[in-house]
């Protein structure tokens, strides 16, 4: 099965910088800045959990460069926060703990901002479109084949936040990005007992997705939906594998020029919509189709709203993102 390619995937995502251009001058760690460890000196975030080490690293403006180029092989997602906003410190911990509950599928780099302009700067032009204004810390971005993904600004829900992570793995997974941080695997293995197991359905699904056996994932989730129709982690499970089915084997490039050259096709759009969810682009995507509706009637203007409609089911219909996207679809069709 063709899986979309890293070019598709660089070339999707919005704002996208170059990141290898960050100049990296030589700096001193200021007074009271944290040091390579964990952010604050561990002070205010909290120390590593054990088995965590390589799974939290501190983002510098001077060695930057290298915490991307890794990204090419073990997705990361960047926490970019401040002693002076001690929940936003704390919430690199939240995300050190699900690194480490994914057995290290994702490296967490802390960025102090106030210590790190350099990256602040680079990373500027991809957050001003993403989120206007920076209104609230911790400011948490993707990083995946070197290229940015603009999550979420603020402490979230760690409910919603699992959810995000799911989708953002999966994608990387996708797109051949399926490192892991060596030997958390084994760290986290040491520590289940006290956890639950996964339902075999669930973990056989997981184990499929991590090796790009969708149809297998597929399988599973309907399965265990058969069982359970209350399933919900199935049920949105499977949304997320069937929306990985459905844009395998599409050409980013042609997809995007058919949906240019026709506003109002439907599966041109559709299509289009849908790399942009793979890709990490929620609200373009939603947007994309909140569009459609507004522009055409009938039973195309049904088929886009019924698409959008499982769109919001693949997100999760406690996102922020799909409740904005809610309001707009409502104004849309009225």
């Amino acid at each position: 099965m063709t899986q979309p390619t890293p070019q598709s995937l660089n070339a999707a995502l919005r704002g996208a910088v170059d990141l290898s251009a960050l100049s990296r001058p030589p700096q001193q760690t200021p007074s009271g800045a944290a040091g390579a460890g964990a952010p604050g000196a561990g002070a205010t975030a909290g120390a590593a959990p054990q088995g965590a080490e390589g799974v939290l690293v501190q983002g510098t403006d001077a060695d930057f460069n290298s915490l991307v180029t890794g990204s090419m092989n073990v997705p990361a997602v960047l926490v970019l926060y401040t002693d002076q906003v001690p929940e936003s410190a704390q919430f690199v911990q939240t995300m050190v703990d699900e690194a480490v509950a994914q057995e290290g599928r994702f490296r967490v780099i802390a960025v102090d901002l106030a210590a790190n302009p350099g990256i602040v700067q680079a990373l500027s032009p991809v957050l001003q479109e993403a989120f206007g204004q920076v209104s609230s810390l911790p400011v948490v971005v993707g990083l995946l084949q070197g290229q940015p993904v603009p999550f979420f600004l603020g402490v979230q829900p760690v409910e919603q936040l699992r959810a995000l992570l799911e989708q953002f793995l999966s994608a990387a997974v996708a797109n051949g990005v399926s490192g892991r941080v060596e030997g958390v695997a084994d760290a986290a293995a040491a520590g289940e007992d006290d956890e639950q197991e996964l339902p075999p359905l669930h973990q056989k699904a997981y184990d499929a997705i991590d090796r790009g056996d969708l149809d297998t994932a597929a399988q599973a989730y309907e399965q265990a939906l058969q069982d359970n129709p209350k399933d919900e982690d199935a049920r949105l499970g499977l949304g997320q594998v069937e929306l990985l089915r459905r844009t395998a084997g599409l050409d980013l490039n042609t997809v995007r020029d058919a949906a240019a050259a026709n506003p109002t096709d439907v599966q041109a759009q559709i299509q289009a919509s849908d790399l942009d969810l793979v890709g990490g682009h929620v609200e373009d995507a939603f947007l994309r189709l909140i569009e459609l509706v507004r522009n055409t009637s009938g039973d195309e203007r049904d088929t886009a709203r019924k698409h959008l409609l499982g769109q919001f089911e693949v997100v999760g219909g406690t996102d922020p993102r799909v409740v904005k996207a809610r309001g707009s679809l409502m104004s849309a069709l009225f």
